[in-house]
């Protein structure tokens, strides 16, 4: 509203001097654009998932579904694209020209509705592009109500009320779905669903906690034009959380296990939610699942039923529209491919509806890299860290 104080936030990483801006694009732009990929295809899938516990199919808000939310030591793995192995394999195999992640990808193509900024690398080398992200990325946090009317506010902002604020949020929310799917599911060596391949991140020689229900399925999309007079290919690595046997035909439905959680619904930001623990029985909205004890304290959380979902109805559902993602996608690709082999980071305004592409030294970020292992060095791709 134009009577509003214009809030001031801070940028996910600060330009520096010797990098030079190539391009700004307004999310006017993309919000307008189209591209119809396709369903894409499979390639490989390695690691293992075990089968999802149905008795938490319960319907959230009745007293008998409420569960408290368990902390297990379990190995997990943040690996991002230029550190990624199959990744590493399949860009010299030349299968695709384009590589990426989930988590990296889903953000380049949910961009126009992002208030907070953010950052992604692109590494272009040999007519191959790598989407990337640095170590510490806010990419790897779960914002909380960042598109409601009216956001949390900072301390800054005069907000006094320190764990409802922005960053002690997606702290909290962060670590509930880091731990909420090992929870929901049922740990058996004798009955789970073994992709085609071993885990590709975790070694037993060196962990000393078991791994997490993981699958990463390497899924192929043709991002081409008609124009194009060669065929653009892009590789992404999905996750998977736990299987669940069908009712009716027997078959192992694969799943990904996330959680929306409830701070404080009296609270500054909760956008005036309602009390999930009297409400969800009756209006379901998307996928509440877990909840603070206490709404003054983020020690201890409850589960309180878990919804399920078809993917595209979820999706249709947020009015996300998949075509427009991939056509956002395939803008961010075509101005980096035109560019000179190098990195460039996109940068999305803190406080303004646009993202900036800029070219940066070889060496940018690398301080903040263990060993400066992977395609940000150039050169071959080495593995990387398994743990993050």
């Amino acid at each position: 509203d134009w009577d509003k104080p214009q809030r001031n936030r801070e940028a996910s990483v600060q330009p520096k001097d010797t990098w030079r801006v190539l391009d700004e694009i307004d999310f006017s732009r993309l919000s307008k654009l189209n591209l119809d990929t396709g369903e894409g295809e499979d390639m490989d899938d390695y690691g293992f998932l075990y089968y999802y516990d149905r008795s938490y199919d319960k319907q959230p808000g009745a007293p008998t579904s409420v569960r408290k939310l368990q902390v297990l030591d379990r190995a997990a793995y943040n690996v991002t694209t230029s550190h990624d192995p199959i990744i590493q394999s399949m860009a010299e195999k030349d299968e695709a020209s384009v590589f990426a992640t989930d988590n990296i990808l889903s953000m380049l193509m949910c961009a126009p509705r992002s208030l907070y900024s953010w950052d992604i690398i692109m590494i272009k080398e040999n007519n191959k592009i790598f989407i990337d992200k640095r170590e510490g990325s806010s990419l790897d946090m779960v914002t909380v109500n960042e598109n409601a009317a009216e956001p949390p506010l900072e301390i800054s902002e005069g907000n006094k009320d320190q764990i409802n604020s922005p960053g002690p949020l997606k702290e909290e929310a962060t670590h509930i779905n880091n731990v909420f799917h090992s929870q929901v599911v049922l740990e058996s060596e004798t009955s789970k669903h073994d992709m085609n391949n071993e885990h590709p991140f975790y070694n037993p020689a060196e962990e000393t906690d078991p791994p997490a229900s993981k699958a990463y399925k390497y899924r192929r999309f043709d991002l081409s034009l008609e124009a194009d007079a060669e065929p653009l290919h892009l590789v992404v690595r999905t996750e998977l959380d736990a299987v669940s046997k069908n009712n009716i035909s027997g078959e192992d439905q694969k799943l990904i296990i996330k959680a929306l959680n409830e701070f404080d619904s009296k609270a500054q930001g909760s956008g005036g939610a309602l009390d999930w623990r009297t409400k969800l029985a009756t209006q379901r909205g998307a996928l509440g699942f877990v909840s603070r004890a206490h709404p003054k304290s983020t020690n201890e959380h409850v589960i309180l039923g878990v919804l399920g979902y078809k993917p595209r109805e979820f999706a249709a559902q947020m009015n996300l529209n998949l075509n427009n993602g991939w056509a956002i996608v395939r803008t961010f690709v075509d101005l980096v491919m035109k560019e000179a082999d190098g990195k460039y980071v996109l940068v999305k305004d803190p406080n303004k509806n646009l993202i900036r592409l800029y070219h940066v030294p070889r060496d940018t970020f690398e301080e903040e890299e263990d060993g400066g292992d992977g395609i940000s060095g150039f050169g071959a791709v080495q593995e990387g860290e398994g743990e993050e």
